[in-house]
This record gives C-alpha cells, sequence and structure tokens, in this order.
C-alpha cells in the first residue's frame, strides 16, 4: 500500500515538474515578447523595462519566501535567500544566457545601473557586518530604490516620434501590458509548481529535507529570471538580460532585504561573514567590472560562470 501511495506521489511530482516546466517556458516568451513592445510604445528603452518591472516582477518569489520566512523567526533563510539569488543570478542565469547568444552591451548605458549595484551590495555588507538591518535601514532602503526607478524613467525615457507600426502580431499584442503582468505571473506560477513537485518527488524517493531545500527551493527562486533571460537570450536581447539580472540584483537587496526587515528588524547570523559574503561580493564586482569595463559575455565565459556556481554549491554541501 505504501509502495502504491509512493507510486501515486511520483507521478503527480512528474506532471507538476512537467506542467511547471510549460508555465516557465511560455511565461519567460510572453514576458519577453510583451516587455519589448510596452517599451516601444511608451518611448522607453528595453533596458529600462527589464530593470524595473521585469526585475521587480521575477524578484516577487524571493520578497514573499523572505518575508515570510523571517516573520516566521527565520532569517537565515531571508538573508540567505537574498545572497544565493544574486550568485545565481550572475553565476547561473547570465552564465546559461551567454551559452546560447553571446551577451554583447553598451558599457556606458548600464554605468549608473551597475553603480546601484554596486552600492547596494556595499549596504548589505555593512548590515551583514553588523549582524542587524533594523528598521530604518530598511525604509532608507526603499527611499533608495525609489530613487533609483525615478532615475531610471528619467534617464531612458526615449524621445521618440509617435508611429503608426502595426504591433499586431504576437500574443497580446492588442494589450501588451496586461499581457506583461499575465507572462510575469505565468513564470511565478510555474516555479511555485515545479519546486513543489520536485519537493513531492524528492519525499517520495526518500531524499533528506536538507538537501531538497538547499537545491531546489534555493533554485526555484531564480527560476522566473532564468527562464525570462533564456526567452530573451533566444531572441538575442541581450540589453533585456542585462537590465534583468541588475534590476533584479538591485531589488533583491534594496527591496526584498528591505522589506524583510520592515516587517521585522532583520538580525543576520555571522556565518554569513566567512564564506557566503565574500563570494557574493567576488561574483558581484567580477560581473561589475565586465558591464562597465568589457562590455561583453561570451560563451566561454558563461561556460566558466557556470563552473564557478557548481563549485560554490558543492562548496555549500560539503565544507559549509
Amino acid at each position: 500500500m505504501h509502495e502504491f501511495e509512493t507510486y501515486q506521489l511520483t507521478v503527480i511530482a512528474v506532471g507538476a515538474i512537467a506542467f511547471g516546466v510549460y508555465l516557465l517556458v511560455k511565461g519567460g516568451d510572453w514576458t519577453v515578447d510583451n516587455a519589448i513592445i510596452v517599451a516601444e510604445r511608451a518611448g522607453l528603452s528595453k533596458f529600462f523595462i527589464a530593470a524595473t518591472i521585469v526585475a521587480f516582477g521575477t524578484s516577487a518569489p524571493e520578497l514573499f519566501t523572505s518575508m515570510n520566512a523571517n516573520l516566521t523567526g527565520y532569517p537565515g533563510i531571508s538573508v540567505g535567500n537574498v545572497i544565493g539569488s544574486n550568485i545565481a543570478n550572475v553565476l547561473l542565469v547570465v552564465a546559461v544566457s551567454a551559452m546560447i547568444a553571446p551577451l554583447v552591451f553598451d558599457h556606458k548605458a548600464a554605468r549608473v545601473d551597475t553603480l546601484v549595484m554596486v552600492g547596494a551590495t556595499v549596504a548589505m555588507v555593512v548590515a551583514i557586518l553588523a549582524g542587524l538591518l533594523p528598521r530604518w535601514g530598511g525604509f532608507l532602503m526603499v527611499v533608495a530604490i525609489v530613487l533609483y526607478i525615478i532615475y531610471q524613467y528619467k534617464a531612458h525615457k526615449l524621445d521618440v516620434p509617435e508611429s503608426d507600426e502595426d504591433y499586431s502580431e504576437g500574443e497580446g499584442a492588442k494589450a501588451p501590458g496586461l499581457m506583461l503582468v499575465v507572462g510575469i505571473g505565468t513564470l511565478l506560477v510555474g516555479s511555485e509548481i515545479l519546486v513543489q513537485g520536485a519537493v513531492a518527488g524528492g519525499v517520495a524517493l526518500g531524499v533528506p529535507e536538507a538537501v531538497i531545500g538547499m537545491t531546489m527551493i534555493a533554485f526555484g527562486t531564480s527560476l522566473p529570471e532564468l527562464t525570462a533571460c533564456v526567452a530573451a537570450a533566444r531572441k538575442n536581447h541581450s540589453d533585456l538580460i542585462i537590465g534583468g539580472i541588475v534590476g533584479s540584483n538591485i531589488f533583491n537587496i534594496l527591496s526584498v532585504m528591505a522589506f524583510s526587515a520592515i516587517a521585522k528588524p532583520l538580525v543576520i547570523n555571522s556565518r554569513f561573514i566567512s564564506f557566503d559574503m565574500p563570494v557574493v561580493v567576488a561574483v558581484t564586482m567580477l560581473f561589475a567590472f565586465s558591464l562597465l569595463f568589457v562590455g561583453k559575455i561570451g560563451r566561454v565565459t558563461g561556460a566558466a560562470m557556470a563552473i564557478g556556481y557548481l563549485l560554490f554549491l558543492g562548496v555549500q554541501f560539503f565544507v559549509v
């Protein structure tokens, strides 16, 4: 009887994983296609749409996970989720995107955004070293993210003449704003279904809960960014990828950590100082160097970054 129940649970888990993957693929396509249409119709750059609307939307899993973890007495999960997500965004999402299609971008256009990302990372480091992010610190971060969005809007507003170009092609072209929201929502639902399916499958197969949490749960909150960026890479939209990742890393710190601290002062375990903090700083600085001075991330670099992410996971499992 027990074996039959395990079989049923496994079948349901596989179905959930398959359906989650389908939703992620569709959501990624809808998000990218309609983000481009919204940017063109509103006279805004694709970088702005990616770094604000798409970045905030795809960071929603981190926000919900971190706030809930902190409120229920697990601040370590809250902080670790932000750090792990920022590392995964660069070493996994950017890496996979670059392996699909080399990322070429204007390093001057992303200069201020890159510096804001570095500044946000410095603020996070200060909080980690202090062992606490108080409510007032969270409020200051929220003010910073609001100012950043205002800057983004003014800096990326394009002076383009009104066009009679027909955008009737493609799904949701008549209501791209709505379909952009639907696309982001589909990403979030798809990632949740996939993660829950993986957890159920792991339980059915006897995989330890700690291993499930360290792998699928942490990876799952980065799935929306990964799927959206892979869809953008397939369509050769490097600016959407770079904007999305820079924006996501900024939002993870200045909104996810911030709102978690506003809900309840965020107590930060000193264990993050020895390994995780140096890694996220090194990854962020290397990414910032590429954005500021290189202007390209090729397939070889992407492969090296992906290997770095696997090593990071290995160290988490066997050393830390």
